[in-house]
């Protein structure tokens, strides 16, 4: 399993923020991570790219643990978190060489080229970070947590701030990735979800209330935002 969760839990104080959930994710699937703010969706993800150390229970990314072999798991995981902290005063591919040197990665300058192209920051390339419009900066996210060519990309809320036309264009690299790698994707947009995954996991108050094909949920006639209403109210 790419990634593997078994009673992962994570408790603030007197408030359990994750409760117990387990799941599981095969190599080549998309699963969209669903929820209401607050639902424990963000804290799942850290925990799993090990930000965030867990309360209880155990996790593991590609075969290695979160907790005792966080360093493998790191190098194996892309991670685009909701916040996307950017370095606003480096340029992108300066940035961008600064994420290389990071992962150690030895073609940097061939790869990074590609990155810049899949991920459509040709023509902003030499601009400073800070004078991107927001969709842009979301795409040098992205551009990051490919850029080591990860085995698992975990992706909260990818396509905020994007135009129509840039949702099209990420949700295709995000697919195209997807096909030989293990995408976790959380987001509010229920289209992006039927149009990306072939799994859902809906989280509500830390516990897991649905994990299901997107086929599966959607074979009476109620539509994913319904299911998620009934099931998250």
């Amino acid at each position: 399993m790419s990634i593997k969760v078994s009673g992962l839990t994570k408790v603030y104080g007197t408030q359990v923020a994750v409760d117990h959930i387990s799941f599981e994710l095969k190599k080549g699937e998309i699963v969209g991570f669903l929820g209401p703010n607050g639902a424990g969706k963000s804290t799942t993800m850290k925990m799993i790219t090990g930000y965030l150390p867990c309360t209880d229970g155990t996790a593991s990314v590609a075969g290695f643990d979160i907790e005792t072999q966080s360093m493998d798991v790191r190098k194996r995981v892309g991670y685009l978190p909701e916040s996307n902290p950017l370095y606003y005063d480096m340029y992108v591919r300066e940035y961008l060489e600064f994420s290389a040197g990071i992962h150690q990665i030895t073609n940097a300058k061939q790869r990074i080229e590609t990155i810049i192209t899949q991920t459509g920051l040709g023509k902003e390339a030499h601009k400073k970070i800070g004078a991107l419009s927001k969709g842009y900066k979301q795409r040098v996210g992205l551009a990051q947590a490919m850029l080591h060519n990860p085995d698992v990309l975990i992706l909260d809320e990818p396509t905020s701030g994007l135009d129509p036309n840039q949702i099209i264009e990420i949700r295709e690299l995000i697919k195209t990735f997807g096909k030989e790698k293990t995408v976790l994707l959380s987001t509010h947009i229920m289209q992006e979800v039927e149009a990306m995954c072939s799994r859902v996991i809906i989280i509500n108050n830390g516990k897991i209330v649905a994990d299901d094909s997107i086929e599966n949920l959607l074979s009476g006639k109620q539509n994913l935002e319904e299911i998620f209403r009934s099931l998250t109210m």
